[in-house]
């Protein structure tokens, strides 16, 4: 598999509108670690947002430091998204250290696997040692992607009246 992750720019505006598109033609509301692209209206806006949120000195007071990167394949297609929450705050608690999502049409390729595997990377590089990941329990796709990642459960626990676990990876 041959993905890399960048960090999301002014010039990737297109190829992400048009990938959060498919996400809403879908009929899928919610991009998981996307830092809300779900949900705003401007790509500037959400670009300097996730851009602020990379540094302890411009972070939104209520976030922790997070980094966010596309998943770009061979030909430079957006397939997925991915952040990577440096600390976790108690709202943060039972959603993780990250979160991602793979463009509807390339979902069932490995691809979140490998933006896993590329993720714990950037997080050991960082100088974290384990990463929290929460999943709820019937998403059986995405514990397959933590597992292999190395993922252990470590407690379960119930959001929205539905059953969730986190795993733990320790890098």
């Amino acid at each position: 598999m041959n993905i890399r992750l960048i960090r999301p720019e002014t010039a990737h505006k297109a190829k992400a509108l048009e990938f959060r598109q498919e996400f809403f033609d879908c009929g899928e509301r919610v991009i998981n670690g996307s830092e809300l692209l779900d949900r705003t209206e401007s790509y500037e806006a959400w670009l300097e947002s996730v851009t602020k949120n990379t540094k302890a000195e411009t972070v939104d007071p209520s976030w922790v430091v997070t980094d966010t990167f596309f998943a770009l394949d061979e030909s430079n297609r957006i397939v997925g998204i991915i952040d990577l929450r440096h600390t976790l705050n108690d709202f943060l608690r039972d959603f993780g250290n990250c979160g991602y999502s793979v463009r509807p049409t390339e979902r069932r390729k490995g691809f979140a696997t490998e933006m896993l595997r590329l993720l714990c990377a950037e997080a050991k590089a960082a100088g974290m040692a384990e990463l929290h990941l929460s999943v709820e329990r019937d998403n059986l796709p995405s514990v397959r992607t933590i597992v292999k990642n190395g993922g252990v459960l470590e407690r379960s626990f119930t959001f929205e009246e539905q059953p969730a676990d986190i795993y733990l990876i320790t890098l």
